[in-house]
């Protein structure tokens, strides 16, 4: 059994945390168009939006590695403006027995939080990825402003 952990960070957005919720949630394709050299693609494998049961794929660029994260959406709260993504697939299983990613989003504000469970005491906690979600974040944020 490995050692759980928690991250949770938020970030202000100006443009208002329902825009970004809505990329996430309706226009996720776009995200490699707005952050190019984070983000290189967005594959829905199963189902045909983010919604809960669909299975979809991230190519991304993660401290100068390309990565791969295959997701299943667990849970979609318009109520709340919150997703939650289970790592089913990809890079990050390398390192994790478990890795869980829930993305929230209010007035002004996107909350990125991890749930994970290292497979040993050594591995690192995922600080370097909070940062990656978190530039994406503000990628986001530009591109709505301008």
């Amino acid at each position: 059994m490995g050692v759980k952990g928690k991250l949770i960070a938020s970030v202000e957005v100006k443009c208002g945390g329902h825009l970004v919720h809505d990329i996430f949630h309706t226009k996720t394709h776009h995200i490699s168009n707005i952050c190019p050299s984070k983000i290189q693609s967005f594959e829905i494998h199963e189902g045909e939006t983010v919604k809960v049961g669909s299975v979809v794929n991230w190519k991304y660029n993660d401290d100068g590695k390309d990565k791969i994260s295959k997701q299943v959406i667990e849970a979609v709260d318009p109520q709340t403006k919150t997703i939650t993504w289970k790592v089913i697939g990809g890079d990050l299983l390398e390192l994790y027995n478990s890795f869980t990613i829930i993305t929230s989003c209010d007035h002004q504000w996107t909350t990125w939080t991890f749930l994970y469970e290292k497979k040993t005491e050594d591995i690192p906690e995922p600080l370097v990825l909070l940062g990656f979600v978190l530039h994406v974040t503000k990628d986001i944020e530009s591109h709505l402003l301008k």
